[in-house]
């Protein structure tokens, strides 16, 4: 297993990816902390207790450093300190033009998927230090690099997660830390199966493989990054999508999705 003996704290781990990759790391023998600001987080760290492995949940609002020190002294003072960190959180507060987004919506967002990550990175990264050994692995989007319409301050957020990954690992690489992050496509959360079918059908093209990614596949590519396998691995976008990110500035508006046309398979 590649992380047995590791403690793991993932954001976000109440549904979606978090809680998809929260599963992945415990099978390889970490022991998991996952928080998130919805509830049903306590069912993931149950049941991943039922499969034979530890796991402590922490409700949080990770925009909050207050609450942020409280989750994670909680889950330190059951399982250890934090060796690995997977920053996943993020949220969409709503979807409209840059000139319609309020600034309260802006505000949130940027709050949790940007400042979020960076609460969570000062809250766990001094044992790391102390031990010369750590590993951080962000969550962005494509959109990080390439926008996305009608999500100014999702994208935006987003893509302060690339800089903020490249200074951590300007200024811990001495320290045995490593800190990459993963750009993420169309993945089949619940939100993209919710989706109407036509517009699924009408990104799909926009994606070379001609499919929707599956969760797991990025949850394996974070329990990699957070082996030590990956030692030399510092400071990387890596991007699972498919290919989508080759296309990515074709995104402009519905219209122009729904005008390209090609095979698409249904497997994801």
């Amino acid at each position: 297993m590649l992380l047995e003996g590791k403690v793991v704290l993932i954001t976000g781990a109440a549904r979606g990816i978090g809680r998809a990759t929260a599963f992945i790391l415990a099978q390889e023998g970490a022991a998991v902390g996952v928080v998130d600001v919805l509830p049903e987080v306590e069912t993931t760290a149950r049941e991943i207790e039922k499969s034979g492995r530890s796991s402590v949940a922490g409700i949080a609002d990770i925009s909050d450093p207050g609450q942020v020190h409280d989750a994670v002294q909680g889950i330190v003072s059951e399982l250890g300190d934090i060796n690995i960190l997977v920053n996943n959180a993020g949220i969409v507060k709503n979807i409209s033009s840059l000139t319609k987004m309020t600034h309260e919506a802006w505000e949130r967002e940027i709050s949790v998927n940007l400042s979020g990550a960076f609460n969570m990175i000062k809250e766990v990264i001094g044992p790391m230090i102390e031990k010369k050994w750590g590993r951080i692995i962000n969550i962005s989007s494509i959109g990080a690099t390439g926008g996305l319409h009608h999500q100014v301050g999702y994208a935006a957020s987003k893509a302060g997660l690339l800089g903020l990954t490249k200074t951590v690992t300007l200024e811990h690489a001495r320290d045995g830390i490593t800190c990459n992050v993963i750009l993420p496509g169309l993945i089949g959360t619940e939100l993209v199966h919710q989706m109407p079918e036509e517009i699924k059908e009408a990104a799909l093209p926009l994606i070379p493989t001609r499919r929707i990614g599956q969760m797991e596949e990025v949850g394996h590519l974070v329990s990699f990054l957070a082996s030590e396998k990956a030692g030399y691995i510092n400071g990387s976008e890596i991007p699972v999508d498919g290919g989508m990110r080759l296309n990515v500035s074709t995104l402009g508006s519905r219209k122009e999705i729904r005008e390209m046309r090609g095979p698409v398979s249904r497997k994801g």
